[in-house]
């Protein structure tokens, strides 16, 4: 039996990754409710909205699919930066973020509907931000509205300035670790 490869998200970063890696798949997005829960973040908080989230669009797929859930968030001294509501609220994650380390987790569940395996899993990324002033956050606001990204950013479009280093896998930061993801799907897709 060939088995479909499905993504179960909207984000036009993994839809990229994944293009990008060669992968035929459909997308049919999760309508899951990603909320946080509260209390200090641990990684398995991140495995369980991803497998959440695939399980939502598994149970709407055929046998014969194998679902890819994902989801990412921002680290900063254990407190997590998701998407903000505007741009003040942009402006002061990435003041928080200026000149320091933070940390970028994605977790990923992989399901294949036949056989009901299931592979939850999550990777770190360290990304350290140079000193940012007012002007370079507010020109960046500006320009590349990051209200729906993680951490008020998206990598791929950080001025170079911004970035002191990255420590991981820079894809994981976009949204998905997707050599991880195609190593693991070959287990799911013999």
């Amino acid at each position: 039996m060939n088995k479909q490869l499905v993504l179960a998200s909207n984000s036009p970063r993994r839809k990229y990754l994944l293009e990008s890696a060669g992968l035929n798949f459909t997308i049919v997005p999760s309508n899951y409710d990603e909320k946080m829960p509260e209390g200090i973040f641990q990684p398995s908080m991140i495995e369980d909205i991803a497998y959440n989230k695939a399980a939502e669009t598994a149970a709407r797929c055929n046998s014969s699919s194998v679902i890819i859930g994902a989801d990412t968030v921002v680290v900063h001294k254990k407190h997590v930066l998701g998407k903000p509501k505007s741009k003040e609220e942009a402006f002061n994650m990435l003041s928080e973020l200026s000149n320091d380390k933070h940390y970028v987790v994605t977790g990923v569940c992989i399901i294949d509907n036949l056989t009901s395996k299931i592979l939850k899993y999550h990777t770190i990324t360290y990304v350290t931000f140079s000193q940012l002033s007012n002007d370079m956050i507010n020109n960046y606001i500006e320009k590349f509205n990051p209200l729906d990204k993680a951490g008020a950013y998206g990598i791929q479009e950080l001025p170079i300035e911004f970035i002191k280093s990255v420590d991981g896998d820079i894809n994981n930061v976009i949204g998905l670790p997707v050599d991880s993801v195609i190593n693991n799907l070959q287990n799911f897709l013999v």
